[in-house]
C-alpha cells in the first residue's frame, strides 16, 4: 500500500504543469541577492509577459525599481499588485505614498480614506494620520479661496484654484462649478474645456461632457485638441452635438465651419447658409467661407446677395479660390502657377496615409488618417465613401451607414452609386422590419432529380436587444419526388419534405459569425403521401455558425479564402432528431475581369454530415473538387455553383444505395434583402 502511494504521489507531481515563469524569476532573485538590480528588473519583467496575474512579483519588481529610483514605474506595479489582490493593504500604503510623491495626491487621498477604515489598527492609524496630512490642507485651501471669491466674484486665479482643489478632494460638483467659470472668464484658456468636460463626465453628464470636448478638439490650439479626441467619443459627431457644443463656445470658429460644411454635405443647404453667414461676419478674412457663402446664394439666383461675397474674394490673394469663382461667373482665369494651401496639403498626405493603411490591413490607422483628411476637405466624398467602407469592415455599421448616408450625396455619379448601393444594402438592418428571401435550386445526378430551397423571412428588431421575432415561410421540394415509388416489397424513399413550412420565431443577432434560433410552425405538403398528413407540426432550432476568412468572391478581392458554415438543428419530423452539418471550402478567388465582371472561385469541398438518432442517411462524409462563378450581366447577389463529389456513408445499416456515392451537382443561389 505504502508502494501504491508513494507511486500515485509521484504520478500526480510529474503530471503538473511546470511554472512558466520559474527560470526568470530564479534569475530575478539571483540578481537580487547579488545586487544587480537592472538585471533583476528585466528578469521580473520577463516572468511577469508568462505569468501576469502575480501579484507578489508585481511588489517585488516595485521594491526593485525603487532601489534604481525609478518612483513612478515603481507606483504602477503596486498598483497593478493592488488591482490583483485588493486585500493587501500593505501593498495599497505602498502605492498611496507613491502617488503622493509622483503628485497624485486625489489617488493618494483616496486609498488613504479606505484603508483608514479597516481593521488593522497599526495601518488604520498610519492611513488615518496620512489622509489628514492630505484632507486638511485641501479643505483649508477651498475655504480660503471661496472667501476670496465672495471678495472677488470675477477673480479668475480664485475660481481655478478653487476647482482643482475640489476635484483632488473629490467634491466634483464643486470643481465642475469652478471650472466653467474660469472657463467663461478666460475662453483663451482651453485647456479649461478638458478641466470642465473632464468633470462633467465624472458628475454622469454625458452630453454636456462630449459638448465641451468637441469644442476643445476644435481649437487652435493643437496639444489641447489631441488630447480632447482622445477623451471624446470614437466616432464623428451628430450635427446637434455641434451645436450643443457651439452653445457653450460660440466663438469656435473651427468647429462653426466645420459644422457649415457637414450640413452642405448632408444637402441642408440653408442652414449650411446660416452657418456661412455666421462665419463671414465673425472673421471677414476667411475667404473661403465668404466664397462658399457666395456659391451658395449663385445656387438660389440670388445674384445680389451673392456678386458683393464674390468680389471680395477676387479681389484677395487667394488665386485658387479666385479662379474657382471665375469659372462659376464665366471670367478668364488668371495664367498663374497654382498654389496648392496648407488644408489641401494636409488632406492629400493624409489620404495617401490612409491608402497605405487600407492596403497593409491597418484598419484602425486608416480610419485616423480619413478622419484628419475630412476635418481638412469636409466635403471630400471619396474621404466619406472610404470612411463608409472602413467602418463596415471594422463591423461597425452604425457609422458606416452614416458615412454611406453623406457620400451618396456625391455629384461624381461614380461615388454616389457604390455609397447608394451600400447604404441600401446596410439599411435594413436598422429598419424595424425587414424581409429576406433566398432560393437555392440545383441539379443532383446522383438522383437525377432537381431540388430547390428557399425561405421569406420578415424580421423584427426590437431596439438594441439582441433578439429577433421574426415570420418565415420555408419551401423544400424536388420534382422527381421518390426512389422505387410502387416497386414491390420496396417502401418510396422520399427525397424532400415536398412542403411549405409556415413558421414564427425568435432569432439571435449574429455575434461573430453566431447565432442561435428556435421556431414552431405547420408543413403544409403541396404534393400527397401515404405515410404522413398533409398538414404536420414542425418545430425546428439550433445553432449556427459561418465564417469566411482571406479572399471572398467580390470584384475587388483575389487570392486565396476558406469558409465554413456549421449547423446544428433540431427537427421535430425527423423523429426529433438532432442534424449536424459542417460544409467547408478552401480554394483559391480569381481577379475579376474589368470588362464583364466574371469571377471564378475554384475550391475543394469538406463536408461532414451526422445525426444523434444514427440514420444511415444523415451520416456520411464527402469531398471533391468545384468552381462557383458570378458576372455583372446577373444580379449582384446571384452566384453559380458546379461540384463534384465523392461520399461515403458512416452507418450503412439499412442503406440501400451501397457505402459510396458520386455526384455531380449544379445550381445557383439567389438572395435579396428589403
Amino acid at each position: 500500500m505504502r508502494i501504491l502511494v508513494l507511486f500515485v504521489v509521484a504520478a500526480c507531481a510529474l503530471a503538473q504543469t511546470p511554472d512558466p515563469a520559474y527560470e526568470p524569476l530564479q534569475k530575478a532573485y539571483d540578481a537580487l541577492r547579488s545586487q544587480r538590480y537592472d538585471d533583476a528588473v528585466s528578469s521580473f519583467a520577463r516572468a511577469l509577459e508568462l505569468a501576469p496575474e502575480r501579484a507578489p512579483v508585481h511588489k517585488d519588481l516595485a521594491y526593485t525599481l525603487l532601489k534604481i529610483g525609478e518612483t513612478e514605474a515603481a507606483r504602477d506595479q503596486f498598483a497593478e499588485a493592488v488591482r490583483l489582490d485588493p486585500s493587501d493593504q500593505h501593498a495599497a500604503l505602498e502605492y498611496a505614498f507613491l502617488c503622493y510623491e509622483t503628485k497624485q495626491r486625489a489617488e493618494a487621498r483616496r486609498i488613504f480614506d479606505r484603508i483608514r477604515h479597516t481593521t488593522d489598527p497599526a495601518q488604520r492609524a498610519t492611513a488615518e494620520q496620512a489622509f489628514q496630512n492630505i484632507d486638511r490642507p485641501l479643505a483649508e485651501g477651498i475655504e480660503r479661496w471661496q472667501h476670496a471669491l465672495e471678495l472677488s466674484p470675477g477673480n479668475f486665479s480664485a475660481h481655478h484654484e478653487l476647482a482643482q482643489l475640489a476635484e483632488e478632494r473629490d467634491q466634483i460638483a464643486l470643481a465642475a462649478e469652478h471650472y466653467e467659470a474660469a472657463w467663461k472668464l478666460r475662453p483663451d484658456h482651453r485647456e479649461l474645456l478638458l478641466d470642465v468636460g473632464r468633470t462633467w463626465r465624472m458628475l454622469g453628464k454625458t452630453s454636456q461632457s462630449d459638448a465641451a470636448l468637441l469644442a476643445a478638439s476644435r481649437g487652435a490650439q493643437a496639444r489641447v485638441a489631441e488630447r480632447a479626441k482622445a477623451l471624446s467619443p470614437r466616432r464623428y459627431p451628430y450635427v446637434y452635438e455641434f451645436r450643443a457644443s457651439l452653445e457653450l463656445d460660440p466663438q469656435n470658429i473651427e468647429l462653426r465651419r466645420e459644422l457649415a460644411y457637414l450640413l452642405l454635405a448632408m444637402g441642408d443647404k440653408d442652414a449650411a447658409e446660416a452657418e456661412f453667414v455666421t462665419l463671414a461676419k465673425a472673421t471677414p478674412d476667411d475667404l473661403l467661407s465668404i466664397a462658399q457663402l457666395g456659391f451658395l446664394r449663385l445656387a438660389k439666383k440670388d445674384l445680389a446677395g451673392a456678386t458683393p461675397l464674390l468680389h471680395r474674394v477676387l479681389e484677395g490673394p487667394d488665386e485658387e479660390l479666385g479662379d474657382k469663382v471665375r469659372i462659376a461667373l464665366n471670367l478668364p482665369q488668371r495664367l498663374t502657377k497654382r498654389q496648392e494651401s496648407t488644408r489641401d496639403t494636409v488632406s492629400r498626405e493624409s489620404k495617401k496615409l490612409a491608402d497605405k493603411s487600407l492596403q497593409a490591413g491597418y484598419l484602425k490607422d486608416a480610419l485616423k488618417y480619413l478622419t484628419v483628411a475630412h476635418e481638412s476637405d469636409p466635403v471630400d466624398f471619396a474621404v466619406m465613401l472610404k470612411l463608409g467602407w472602413t467602418y463596415n469592415v471594422l463591423k461597425q455599421d452604425r457609422e458606416a451607414i452614416k458615412w454611406f448616408d453623406l457620400a451618396r450625396k456625391s455629384p461624381d455619379p461614380a461615388i454616389a452609386n457604390q455609397a447608394e448601393h451600400a447604404w441600401h444594402n446596410l439599411k435594413p438592418s436598422f429598419a424595424r422590419f425587414r424581409t429576406t428571401a433566398w432560393l437555392f435550386p440545383f441539379y443532383s445526378s446522383r438522383w437525377d432529380d432537381v431540388f430547390s430551397y428557399g425561405q421569406v423571412k420578415t424580421e423584427v428588431r426590437l431596439g438594441r436587444l439582441p433578439i429577433r421575432p421574426y415570420f418565415s415561410t420555408r419551401f423544400i421540394g424536388d420534382t422527381r419526388r421518390a426512389v422505387n415509388p410502387g416497386q414491390a416489397g420496396l417502401a418510396p424513399e422520399y427525397l424532400s419534405e415536398s412542403s411549405f413550412i409556415l413558421a414564427a420565431g425568435v432569432a439571435t443577432v449574429p455575434w461573430r459569425g453566431l447565432s442561435a434560433w428556435f421556431e414552431a410552425g405547420e408543413a403544409v405538403r403541396y404534393l400527397t403521401r401515404n405515410d404522413v398528413g398533409r398538414m404536420i407540426p414542425d418545430y425546428r432550432g439550433g445553432l449556427t455558425y459561418s465564417r469566411s476568412f482571406g479572399h471572398i468572391l467580390h470584384p475587388s478581392r483575389h487570392g486565396l479564402f476558406a469558409e465554413t458554415t456549421d449547423d446544428g438543428i433540431f427537427v421535430s419530423r425527423f423523429n426529433d432528431d438532432m442534424l449536424l452539418y459542417s460544409q467547408n471550402k478552401t480554394g483559391y478567388t480569381f481577379r475579376a475581369f474589368e470588362s464583364t465582371g466574371f469571377q471564378a472561385q475554384l475550391y475543394w469541398n469538406w463536408d461532414l454530415t451526422a445525426d444523434l438518432k444514427g440514420e444511415y442517411w444523415a451520416n456520411y462524409v464527402q469531398n471533391g473538387p468545384g468552381i462557383r462563378f458570378r458576372a455583372n450581366v446577373l444580379p449582384r447577389s446571384m452566384v453559380f455553383s458546379v461540384n463534384a463529389l465523392r461520399g461515403t456513408y458512416l452507418i450503412n445499416t439499412g442503406n440501400p444505395h451501397g457505402p459510396v456515392f458520386t455526384d455531380l451537382r449544379a445550381g445557383f443561389w439567389y438572395a435579396f434583402t428589403k
